[in-house]
Parts: C-alpha cells; structure tokens; sequence
C-alpha cells in the first residue's frame, strides 16, 4: 500500500484519497469546516491548508515543495507516495490562527446560549488552533435569525459560510432550496422566496452545520448537550435499519443522531426517522396492567395478570378443543418473537404462528434521486428511503419459519383460521393506533392476551393488558429490508410500569414451569443507569416489578442458534453496535 509522511508519522492511503481522507482513516485531526465526505469539495474554509513537499521527477525524484511552497488544501489535494505534509510547521499554523481569527471577527459571543455549545467544532477549533485573543475593534456585522423549513432555524451571526447546507441540498435531495444570497460580510444562507427547506431529509442540515448557525426547532433550548448519554440504535419505525444515535438524559429521550454507515444509511437519516421517537413519551403510553373483572378493564399487579392471562390462554385454547394462536408484532425484536413462539408452543404445542400487520405508506425512495437504478454501483451510492414501515418484518419472519419448516403466517392469512382459534396473543409496539375493524372483529369471540406500548381500540376486546416496552427500553436485533442483521442497545429504562416482550414471555415461561417470580434488588443490569457525574438521579422511577430470570438478547440469540440451524445467522451474521466512547475533555483540569 502507498505511503506518505504526515507530520513526522507515516500513513497508508488507497489511490485517489485525499490527504484529509487519509490523515482522519489513521486517527490525525486535519482543521476543516467546508470539507465533508459525503459532499462535493469546494476547498473555501482554507483552515486545512498544509504545506506539502513531493518527489519531483523532473529532478531525479527529489523532495521538493510543491507550488513553490505555497500551502495546499488537504481536502483537495490527493496523497501520492513519497509525499510529505506539515500541518505543524510554521507557515501552516500562522494560516490556521489567521483563518480562525477571520471566522471570529463577526461572530457573536453568545457560546453560553447558543445550543451548538459543546459540540461545536468552531469553539474546537478556536481553543486548538485560535489565537486566543481577538485584535478585532470595529463593529460586528448584525445578522438575521430565519425560519427556513419546518424543522429548522438559522442563526446567520453564527454561519461562517462553509456552505455545507447549500451543496447537501443541490446533490442529495437535489431540490435546491438553499443559497448564498449577498457578498462579502454581507453573505448569508437563505431560501429562495417562498420556497423552503422542504425535503424528506433537510433536516441533515443540521448535523453538517459545524457550527451554531443550523438550529433544530425541535431540540432548541431544551437540553446542553454535554448532559446527553448517547446510545446506538437502529431505526425503530422503518425497514431501512438506519443507524442513529438515540441522545437522552434521565430516563428522556431528547434528540435522534444519524451514525454513519457506509453499507446502510451513509451520514444521513430521514426527517421520518429523526422525529419519529415522540410515541416514546407519549401521554397515551399503556402504565400498568389491565385485566377484565365483571365487565370492565382494571388496573392489576403483574402476578395476577399473568395468572389470570395463562388460565385464559389455556383453558380457552387446548382445554377447550381449540388452538392458541400468537401474532407477532414486526416491531419487535428478533429476539422477542423467538421467546413469544417458544411461549406459544409450550402452551400448545400446534399454535398458530402468525406475524402482524406490516404497514406500508408512499413509495421506496432513494437519494439522490438522478442516480440511474441500474448503476452497478448502485446501492453504495445511495441513501434509500423504504415504504414499509415496520423494522424487523424479515426478522420475525426469519424466526416463525425456523420455529414451523413452513413460510409464516401473515396477519391477513390468521384471519382465515380464527374459526379454530379459541384464544390468541396479539402484539403491537405500534408508533401510532394500528387496530382496523377487521382486526377488532377477528377478535370478538378468542379470549385475547393484548401486549402494547399505546392505547387502542384493542383494549374493547382484549381480556387481559400488559404494558409492552418501545424499542428505546430494551436491547435485540432487527434485520432491515437489505436483509442485514443488526443488533442495538437499551437506551433508557422502561417508562411506567412497562417491561419487554421479552421479558413478559420469560417471565409466563417461568410460571409455565412451576416457578415463582420474585421482586430483584435493582442493579445496573436490571436497567440503564441514566445519569452522570453530579446529575440528579433519574426523573423516571425504575418500577421494582417481579420478574423470571432477566432476559437478555444476546443470551437469547445462543438459544436460537442451538435450537433451530436457519437461526444460526444471528450469531454468525449480525453486526453489533460500536462500544460507547468516552470524551475526554481538552481543557486543563486543575483541583481548587
């Protein structure tokens, strides 16, 4: 592999990279606001400008300086053998400290409001290669805050004009609706009138704005971000399977973050997928267990709701000369469905294995839209946007046919066999109310055992509730609609009295076989513990609920590769989320 010389460490580098390509591959921090992979390179921060030394063939292949040592931009420049950058030497630090100090000069100082402080890589940038003193005296150009879309603000004091915002919306959704409007310190990022930042993934904006002038309506003013725990997740309420960050603090989740990934979503995520946590937190979240007593629902402890739960499923079903049937939500886990089948089979051995019903809404999309389907190149160009609006249809599925040697269920498909079925567990985890009429009609007469997030329409005929947990309370795996595997981790402990469908089916297992469920001491593996160094505790109680064994995922995922060989994938193929890094601070800490 080639080679070049990188202040004094040596660094490899495939054919056509940039130097700032292959310098951040190897850990080294180049300064850069205009440059971003996934957009064309206008070389106009100048803050990357390095001085660069290459052979010369003219001259027996000596080191000499290029252009006459002139300083070269690394975003735009690519690495060849034998080459030799300083980023470090004096020249291309006095450029650093004079770009940073030509940023500054108009730029407000409003660090302490502005909802970009800590994670703003112009404060970064400042503390790193700044000057640390302003020789600035005149008066700072004013400029306006706009509302440019339905997501998102501009704070044009703050825009150094690296233009990233403009080039995203001319290449990836290719609506253009952005430009640099005026000259000079004048310059500002505007929309064209009456247009505005209007597109299924605008709000991407606001993650390459390297500095406070992109704000999201939705998170302004609402947290500081260095109180934010981050987790990594996959995308709960698409067949995409993007990977995001889930950032949240004290049992709450604040904000979604795409995590970059080549093979999947790329660096972005849709504006569908950025806000479609809300149901989370929901007011219309099911808190506790419900079971039908002379009539009406109650509220009830777990125990007995279990109880009342596995004498209806079972006296209804197998005692009565009727089958059991399960619908599996595609909004579960992988993981999930395989507890809940063994479940459904240890209380009757034929049970009707069934998945739920698989919204579908728009069309598949992909961005940018000019790119030609038939490109070989295709799907790594892309950024693909899915109709289906389920995360682990192919997951569950994958899981049902192993379980029965036969091609599962569909929900449209039980309906045609409920005039066998004498009781049934449905599941939902739904984002929104997903009952239909025909769905509440199909379960007037079975006994029904409901585990849901919301309530529903389904709560009229179901006999016993449980409260379920979303996909942020609780770790497993989805497979997306490319088919890939892809585990992610519990972000914030289980809201009310919810636990997962994991667990409900662990825990009804264990009755099952004559055990006793017990109330655990709380310790970190019970939940995630959701606060940091000098926080309050958590805002959300951790309910104290009786339990079976602790269910976990990845346990569960052994279980299924030993049980059934067509599961094995989910040991050998999936992809797990990367660990947690820990950000060290920068700034000198000294003890007073």
């Amino acid at each position: 592999m080639p080679t070049f010389v990188l202040n004094g460490q040596t660094i490899d580098f495939e054919p056509g990279d940039k130097i700032i390509q292959a310098a951040t591959r190897a850990g080294i921090e180049i300064p850069h606001y205009c440059y971003h992979d996934g957009l064309s390179i206008p070389a106009q921060c100048r803050i990357c400008l390095a001085e660069i030394w290459a052979p010369n063939p003219r001259n027996e292949n000596k080191l000499e300086p290029m252009m006459g040592g002139k300083l070269q931009p690394t975003c735009q420049l690519p690495a060849s053998e034998g080459m030799v950058v300083y980023t470090n030497s004096p020249k291309a630090i006095a450029n650093q400290k004079s770009v940073m100090e030509y940023l500054l000069i108009n730029h407000p100082l409003d660090c302490p409001v502005c909802d970009q402080a800590g994670e703003c890589t112009l404060q970064d940038f400042a503390y790193r290669y700044g000057r640390g003193s302003s020789r600035f005296e005149e008066t700072k150009v004013k400029q306006p805050k706009k509302d440019l879309g339905a997501n998102v603000y501009i704070y044009s004091d703050r825009c150094i004009m690296c233009t990233r915002c403009v080039r995203f919306a001319r290449e990836w959704p290719e609506t253009s609706e952005l430009l640099i409007d005026g000259r000079g310190n004048k310059s500002q990022i505007d929309v064209f009138p009456g247009e505005g930042l209007d597109n299924e993934i605008a709000s991407n904006v606001i993650d390459l704005c390297p500095v406070g002038a992109l704000l999201d309506k939705d998170f302004l003013f609402t947290q500081r971000v260095w109180f934010l725990k981050s987790t990594p997740a996959i995308d709960p309420i698409t067949a995409s399977g993007d990977n995001i960050w889930v950032e949240h603090n004290q049992g709450k989740i604040f904000r979604f973050k795409p995590r970059t990934n080549m093979s999947v979503n790329k660096w972005w995520i849709t504006d569908e997928v950025r806000y479609g946590w809300k149901f989370v937190h929901s007011e219309s979240r099911i808190r506790e267990p419900m079971r039908r007593q002379y009539g009406p629902l109650v509220n009830t402890e777990w125990t007995r709701a279990y109880e009342q739960a596995l004498d209806g499923l079972k006296s209804n079903s197998i005692d009565a000369g009727k089958r059991l049937a399960v619908m599996i939500s595609p909004m579960l886990t992988s993981e999930e469905a395989f507890r809940l089948a063994t479940l459904a089979r240890s209380i009757d051995e034929h049970a009707i294995l069934a998945v739920g019903p698989v919204p579908f809404d728009g069309e598949d999309k992909h961005f940018p839209p000019s790119l030609d389907k038939d490109d070989p190149e295709f799907e790594k160009k892309a950024f693909r946007k899915y109709a289906e609006k389920a995360p682990n249809a192919r997951g569950v599925r994958r899981v049902l046919e192993a379980i029965t040697g036969n091609t599962p269920l569909e929900a449209e498909g039980l309906a045609g066999k409920m005039g066998e079925v004498g009781a049934i567990i449905v599941t939902g985890n739904y984002p929104s109310q997903w009952a239909t009429d025909e769905l509440l009609g199909a379960l007037e007469s079975p006994y029904v055992l409901l585990i849901d997030t919301l309530d529903s329409r389904l709560k009229e005929v179901a006999d016993v509730v449980l409260p379920g947990a979303t996909f942020a309370e609780k770790a497993g795996s989805f497979e997306n609609a490319r088919n890939m595997i892809q585990a992610f981790e519990q972000s914030i402990p289980c809201q009310h009295d919810a636990k997962s469908e994991g667990q409900i089916a662990t825990d009804m297992l264990a009755l099952l076989n004559g055990e006793e469920l017990e109330v655990p001491p709380l310790t970190a593996a019970d939940f995630v513990v959701d606060e940091g160094p000098g926080q309050v505790p958590g805002a959300s109680d951790v309910a104290a609920l009786p339990r079976a064994e602790l269910f976990n995922a990845a346990s569960v995922r052994g279980e299924m590769a030993q049980a059934h060989d067509a599961l094995k994938v989910f040991v050998t193929d999936i992809t797990t989320p990367p660990a947690a890094k820990k950000v060290e601070t920068d700034m000198a800490m000294v003890e007073l």
